[in-house]
Parts: structure tokens; sequence; C-alpha cells
């Protein structure tokens, strides 16, 4: 299968998804700055800076979209600039993708959350991830949008893991009942995104998470263990020291179920827990 990727937003994701699809793939990226998109320009990715280029063009030779820009308190800022384009591509779309976050489900006191939960974001990042969903939902629903949902997990792999912290002595294992995080690898992520591609199925959503929720310490021992030093020093989370943004996602706890991608996609994760994929990355880096 071929075709051409609009990348809204071509970052850490979107460049796990474009080199799963081949060079058999055209793929035009939106980037912010002008070195950005030198980058793209050296990884076979049609650069355009966005805010600023026109994306008529672009969204009219498009088979596949993938929309990952980061929503503001107004929502998804793609739709307020171009929304009548991405209506006006709807019929000869053969796939719209939208990078969302489990976020948008709220706290769930590390409960069980599946595709069904009600939505109850508790966070300023989850409030407005959810009104840019309802937004394409809303589009889709006016112009017949081949639309699908990705509600990722925690984000990590090649240059996000933990092992620099640890090595410089600077991590630490916030510990707080009751505290569970899902996670995700960033090629796990891209074998689900390819899957849709392959089995379109127009409205849907799905959870993009692994197998095993787990406290956030846990990461941090295993990590420690691999790497034969000392456990990093635990922190009661009422004493640690964070920034605002790095507490917010303390705020929220739940176990993120992935049966959907499983049974209707047919994924088999490569790095169904954060064990897995830590081992990969240390065997990356030697």
């Amino acid at each position: 299968m071929t075709g051409t990727l609009l990348s809204l937003g071509h970052g850490y994701s979107a460049a796990a998804l474009a080199r799963r699809l081949g060079p058999g793939w055209r793929i035009i990226g939106t980037t912010r700055s002008a070195e950005k998109a030198d980058r793209l320009a050296s990884e076979a990715v049609e650069p355009l800076i966005w805010p600023g280029a026109d994306l008529g063009s672009a969204f009219a030779a498009a088979t596949h979209v993938l929309a990952s820009i980061a929503p503001d308190a107004a929502g998804d800022p793609v739709l307020a600039r171009h929304g009548a384009a991405i209506a006006a591509a709807a019929p000869h779309l053969q796939w719209v993708g939208y990078l969302s976050t489990t976020g948008v489900y709220g706290d769930h006191g590390g409960g069980w959350v599946d595709e069904g939960t009600p939505l109850l974001p508790t966070t300023t990042r989850g409030r407005q991830r959810l009104l840019a969903e309802e937004q394409w939902q809303a589009l889709a629903a006016r112009s017949g949008l081949p639309l699908h949902i990705f509600r990722l997990a925690g984000i990590y792999g090649p240059g996000r893991g933990p092992f620099e912290k640890v090595r410089n002595g600077i991590a630490r294992r916030i510990v707080r009942d009751n505290q569970y995080f899902s996670r995700i690898h960033v090629d796990d992520i891209a074998a689900v995104l390819a899957a849709s591609i392959a089995r379109p199925d127009p409205g849907a959503i799905y959870n993009v998470a692994d197998d095993d929720p787990s406290p956030p310490e846990d990461v941090l021992t295993e990590a420690a263990r691999l790497l034969g030093l000392p456990l990093p020093p635990e922190v009661p989370f009422e004493e640690a020291e964070m920034t605002p943004l790095a507490r917010s996602f303390y705020a929220e706890s739940k176990r993120v179920r992935n049966d959907r991608i499983k049974r209707e996609l047919g994924v088999r994760l490569v790095y169904p827990d954060y064990r897995a994929g830590l081992r990969r990355l240390l065997a990356d880096e030697d």
C-alpha cells in the first residue's frame, strides 16, 4: 500500500510512522522552524513551515492525514485555520488520524478505563485534547471525513528513556500510593497507526497503551537494575520538588485497557511492557 501522508506536526510519533510506512509513501510534514524543516528534508519528508504555509495544496494532494499538533484553549489550531480545506478534501481522503491522549479520561484512582469510559479530564492539557477531539468529530460528522482517534499513553522510545537521569544520579523515585501510569513505545504507536491505515474504520477510537500500567518508580527501579547501578532514592510525592507540569502528571491515576487495538487491528505489541522496552533501548545504545 502506498499514498501521500500529510503529517500535521511531524514530530516523534509521526516520524516513527513515516519510517514504518517506508519509501513507497510520499510524506509531507509541517514544522514550526526552518531548522526543523531542514532536518525533515534530510529524512525524505517534504517540509512545510506552519503556521505560515498555505496547506490547501497539501490537503488536495494527500490521501492520508495525521494530526498531532497540540491544541490550545480554543481547540485544534489547524481546524481553526483550515477547517474548510480539510472538509473539501474529505471525499478523496482514505484515512485521517488524530493523536489525542489518555488524559481525556481524567482521574480514576488507579482503576481501569477503556474507550467507553466517560471523559472527565481534570488537567488543562486533558480538557484541551477533549475539545480538539470533539471539533474533529464534528467536522467528520458534517463532511464525511474518515476520522480515527488515537488516545496515547505516556510515550517513550529512543532518546526518551530514563537511563541518562539514572546514570547522572539525578533520578528520584517519587512514590505516591495507588499511582499508576500507562505507557507505550513509539514503535508500537507506529504499528497501531499503520494497522489502522491498512484497515480503516471511520469513527473508531483506540487506546494506544501497553499491557502493564505501573507505578512510575518501578520504571526507574528497572532502569537502575539494567544498568547495574544503585536504586535512585525514594521521595514521597508530598515532599518532591517538581515543576507544575511534572506535578500535573500525578494529578491522575488510571490503568488503560488496550484490547481494541489487538482485537480490531490485529496488533501484537513488540514492547508489551516497560521492561521489554527498556531492554531494547539499552541494547540500541550499546
